[in-house]
């Protein structure tokens, strides 16, 4: 109950108007106490000056909070010492106070420096006090040294959360880095040790089919297949290559499967949504499945040629070809656009990124403006078959 009473305190001294409606209650119950205490004392004006001082300035404390323990403090010494007119909204402003500026206050010795008035004055009380006066006195004092020392241990904690928050993400990050690095060391040693075998076998098996008198079509066969097996694993290889080197900014889960043909319909329908113009996905021959190398290519092709066409050409219609043959799958993206000034025009490696890809899975990429304007990207990628399928046996 008692942490969930605090919480609550908390929660409405951080609103925009609680430190003034908290400093409007307290003197509300001090100038209560008073009159409810001594409604007809000679130095009333002078002691309702008082009580105000001791939890009017509870207003300012997000603001100024040392200017206003100063005064909550030396109206409270001059409320407890001469007049004799403390109350205990008074006390409660008090303890606020001193904790307030332990906690976030600048200077760190200010709260338990203001405490200690109280302390000494409880210390050196007067001999003919009365108990009770002594014992007032005593429950002041203790309150303020507890107050600044509650505060200054909570400043002290919060500031070691945030250093072990900081240290935290500090050593978040150099992991990261040197995963990333460690990544790019392993693509780079990958690349280095494998790429040249694969490819040595590659050409040796086709310059043994081509190269060996009378090697029998089944021997002929094979080794083809070996060829585009080859071929394949260099491919998948460099794909996977380009995973281990990516900076990748999302986490895991947020990761999806490499998109394909199938998924054309969502991009072209995304252009579409993102400018004025029309966009059309044309497909032609007969549809079928193709290598997954050879589709996420022919896919980020056309994703970029969109975005050149958004970049460029905003609100020209757009035209995407696909046409599938018994030999190759050919990319057609047109605008109608203007033409770029030059055949590097979008000021990136967007067109050298395509062409590349193209030239991964062994195909072709052409760019430049179209017959009757706009601008022109068509490719042409091999389709060979699945290099995973087992060839016929020979026949006896």
């Amino acid at each position: 109950m008692r942490a969930t009473a605090a919480a609550r305190a908390r929660k409405f001294l951080q609103l925009p108007e609680g430190p003034v409606a908290a400093a409007a209650l307290l003197a509300l119950a001090a100038a209560g106490e008073l009159l409810l205490r001594d409604p007809a004392a000679a130095t009333l004006s002078v002691a309702l000056l008082l009580v105000l001082g001791t939890t009017v300035p509870v207003a300012a404390l997000r603001g100024h909070p040392l200017p206003a323990a100063v005064t909550v403090t030396t109206a409270s010494m001059l409320s407890l010492t001469p007049f004799h007119v403390f109350t205990l909204a008074g006390l409660l402003a008090l303890t606020v106070s001193l904790y307030f500026l332990a906690r976030r206050g600048a200077p760190r010795l200010a709260a338990a420096l203001l405490a200690l008035p109280f302390v000494g004055y409880a210390v050196a009380a007067p001999s003919d006090a009365s108990a009770m006066a002594r014992l007032g006195t005593v429950l002041v004092a203790a309150a303020a040294g507890a107050a600044a020392g509650a505060g200054l241990a909570r400043r002290a904690r919060d500031e070691a959360l945030a250093h072990s928050a900081t240290e935290r993400a500090i050593a978040d990050t150099l992991m990261e880095n040197a995963a990333r690095g460690e990544r790019a060391r392993i693509a780079r040693e990958l690349h280095d040790v494998v790429a040249h075998h694969i490819s040595m076998i590659a050409v040796q098996a086709e310059t043994a089919r081509l190269a060996t008198q009378g090697l029998p079509p089944d021997g002929a066969k094979r080794l083809l297949a070996i060829g585009d097996t080859a071929r394949a694993a260099l491919t998948e290889m460099r794909r996977l290559l380009g995973v281990l080197r990516e900076d990748a900014d999302t986490e895991a889960q947020q990761r999806r499967p490499q998109p394909g043909l199938a998924e054309l319909n969502e991009l072209v329908d995304a252009t579409r949504d993102a400018s004025t113009g029309a966009a059309r996905l044309i497909v032609s021959g007969p549809v079928r499945a193709l290598d997954p190398g050879v589709e996420l290519t022919a896919y980020r092709i056309v994703q970029e040629a969109l975005s050149n066409v958004r970049r460029h050409a905003p609100g020209a219609a757009v035209d995407v070809q696909l046409r599938y043959t018994d030999d190759d799958l050919r990319v057609r993206v047109r605008d109608n656009g203007p033409s770029p000034p030059g055949p590097t025009a979008d000021g990136s490696h967007g067109l050298l990124g395509m062409r590349e890809r193209a030239t991964t899975v062994g195909g072709t990429l052409r760019t430049g403006p179209a017959r009757g304007g706009g601008f022109l990207v068509e490719a042409v990628l091999p389709t060979p078959s699945d290099p995973n399928t087992p060839a016929e046996e020979p026949t006896s």
